[in-house]
């Protein structure tokens, strides 16, 4: 049993592997008569494909992606979308150490565990080159809630956090990092710099917010919109937490203070806090939708780190070859897909129980 496929109504599979000769994603479940061609796509593939910066992996990939089916007089015709991005610029032989021996922090363990072998060029299925299928689905997704807008921002990087006060959104297309506030992200020039040349890495935290959604959106048990959210940021790569709202910190205040009170607005209610996260019992309030996601530092460096070879001898291992220092960083457009998905899956499970 293999679990490749994301979603409800909307449901998307991603294929492929890290250094195959392609990559791409099937998206089913998208309604007839949306405008698409590959320039919707692209912009969201250019956000996090690798080399743009000396920040990111130097692997150049130009990420080009190809409508195969789904589309037909530049509109979609409700059978399935198959989006291919063609790998042309793979090493494999970085990786025949490896084959030999498992990094630690990643999946290579894993995967030899639970399927007896693995394609250990690249990581294969577990390497982040994956999440450009993601990417590539997520931007059809957008064009199904058109209503809805998804914001993602680096908040942090090596626990160096930015400051709320300088926050400015202009900012965040205008650095390498993702970054709303320009002095954090001078900072961060260094700190990635550093953590490069040593060849190390650093983790890294990924705010989100989704505006426009309206009240409604989700359900009350078995497709909470927050589990479905937090399931989707945990399926990427590198993710090992997400917070919906305050988060952990709504477990150290009380009840009048974690509570988002109302007052009578011209159209609803007008809320004067937003601690849920704009979700309250799985189903959307109509506020801001908040979560952040916290990317561990990357597992294939350069420093040498004890591990076991297939075998079960000791030995340490180094992993050649073109990675992130922080993958965090390429990250948000990733973050900003997942959730374009599962908004617009829960934007049709709405309409298909309550019109």
């Amino acid at each position: 049993m293999s679990w490749n496929s994301f979603g409800r109504v909307l449901r998307f599979t991603t294929w492929g592997e890290s250094h195959g000769p392609a990559i791409g994603a099937v998206v089913d479940g998208c309604p007839p008569g949306i405008a698409l061609t590959e320039a919707d796509i692209q912009p969201w593939l250019d956000k996090r494909r690798p080399g743009t910066s000396r920040f990111t992996t130097q692997r150049r990939e130009p990420d080009e992606v190809r409508i195969l089916s789904g589309v037909f007089d530049g509109c979609t015709t409700g059978t399935p979308i198959s989006l291919m991005i063609e790998n042309v610029d793979q090493r494999s032989k970085d990786y025949s150490e490896v084959a030999k021996a498992y990094r630690p922090g990643h999946a290579d363990y894993a995967y030899d565990a639970k399927y007896g072998f693995r394609d250990h060029r690249g990581g294969g299925r577990s390497s982040a080159r994956e999440t450009a299928s993601r990417v590539a689905a997520g931007a059809v997704a957008r064009l199904v809630i058109p209503q809805v807008r998804v914001r993602a921002w680096v908040e942090a990087i090596g626990g160096d956090t930015i400051d709320p006060a300088r926050f400015d959104a202009g900012e965040i297309d205008r650095n390498p990092f993702f970054c709303p506030d320009p002095e954090a992200a001078r900072r961060w020039e260094a700190l990635v710099d550093e953590a490069r040349k040593a060849g190390s890495s650093l983790g890294a935290v990924i705010a989100c917010e989704a505006t426009g959604v309206p009240a409604g959106w989700g359900a009350p048990l078995y497709a909470k919109l927050d589990a479905e959210l937090a399931a989707a940021c945990m399926g990427i790569n590198a993710v090992k937490g997400v917070e919906i709202g305050d988060g952990f910190a709504a477990a150290s205040l009380s009840g009048e203070q974690n509570a988002d009170p109302m007052r009578p607005g011209a159209d609803g209610p007008e809320f004067l806090a937003n601690h849920a996260g704009g979700i309250a019992g799985g189903i959307a309030t109509g506020q801001p939708i908040r979560l952040r996601v916290a990317f561990k530092p990357t597992s294939s460096i350069l420093t040498p780190v004890e591990t076991i070879t297939r075998e079960g001898d000791a030995t340490e291992i180094m992993t050649k070859g073109r990675h992130d220092p922080c993958v965090g960083i390429r990250g948000v457009p990733v973050v900003e897909a997942m959730v374009a998905l599962v908004l617009a899956d829960q934007a049709l499970l709405h309409r298909a129980q309550c019109g």
